[in-house]
């Protein structure tokens, strides 16, 4: 009787990552660009990145509390999403915007839509776009590198003023977290050999606005290299729970986030497009995943006689 099978209830496959374990290696791939980002902007920059993940980790816990939910902060989605949102703000953030941020993306995109799996937009972009829209004077105040010189003005006002060294390594004003290409793309690598992430996303994203800046005229690297592409191609395009499952629909998604970033530089009245691409992009989703990029495992075609 010991040779009989016995049957037990789904999922047959398991796989060793956990979801902690993931968010573990994106908070290391991310750790290069942040520290980085506090080296050349100092204290401001580490106060906003303290802010803005304890903040995420409190709204999360005070959230389950109240409402008497397992606690989740274990799974560390808290934390990136708190880094994410702090790399993406000007060391030069209020403190208190900076947490209103964090709130806004774990209560309002996050938990309010059903928790970690049901937000349809990343929150640490979704809270990002509504700090630009609600405090646009505070997102857009910047300062140089090692030094006080405060600026409204990032590399993309000014492509041509600013080497293509400068922006892959990183020395020039902007947001925490999105100065150094060279950072930024390390982390991504991690990523695609530990699997975290497929890398048809980072790659179509960047290599569409890289495809149309040449067709406009534009130095391709200087674009790519330059304000968050590479900080939202390889880190928050990537979501999981925002972007398309099927690879065909990942090429897609990442080709339109290319296009929009691209318009949105060219002819839009903002510097930057990044976020709001994804953004649009996060939307349509659902549209994506729903078109029929191969049929299952077993399906057969019937024919009927009319």
């Amino acid at each position: 009787m010991s040779n009989l099978l016995k049957a037990a209830s789904s999922p047959h496959i398991r796989h060793e990552d956990t979801t902690a374990g993931i968010m573990l290696d994106v908070v290391l791939a991310l750790s290069p660009a942040a520290v980085y980002g506090c080296v050349i902007f100092g204290l401001r920059a580490v106060f906003v990145l303290l802010t803005t993940v304890i903040t995420a980790i409190a709204s999360e816990f005070l959230w389950n509390l109240i409402l008497k939910k397992p606690q989740t902060i274990g799974d560390i989605s808290a934390v990136v999403t708190g880094l994410l949102l702090g790399m993406n703000l000007s060391p030069y953030t209020p403190l208190p915007i900076a947490a209103i941020g964090s709130v806004a993306a774990i209560i309002v995109i996050k938990q309010m839509f059903g928790g970690l799996g049901y937000n349809f937009v990343n929150p640490a972009l979704g809270a990002r776009i509504i700090l630009l829209v609600s405090f646009p004077s505070f997102m857009t105040k910047f300062s140089e590198p090692i030094s006080d010189v405060i600026s409204s003005a990032t590399p993309l006002a000014d492509l041509k003023a600013t080497s293509i060294k400068t922006l892959f390594f990183g020395m020039h004003s902007g947001c925490i977290g999105e100065t150094s290409a060279f950072l930024l793309i390390i982390g991504g690598l991690y990523l695609i050999v530990r699997k975290v992430i497929n890398p048809i996303i980072p790659v179509s994203f960047i290599g569409t606005v890289a495809l149309l800046a040449t067709v406009s005229g534009e130095n391709p690297l200087k674009y790519i290299l330059s304000g968050g592409l590479m900080l939202g191609a390889i880190f928050m395009a990537t979501d999981y729970v925002t972007s398309p499952t099927a690879n065909w629909g990942k090429l897609i998604f990442g080709i339109g986030c290319g296009a929009i970033t691209f318009v949105i530089r060219r002819f839009g009245s903002l510097p930057e497009g990044v976020s709001y691409a994804i953004l649009l992009m996060n939307i349509i989703t659902p549209l994506i995943n729903r078109i029929p990029f191969s049929r299952p495992f077993g399906y057969k075609e019937v024919k009927t006689d009319e």
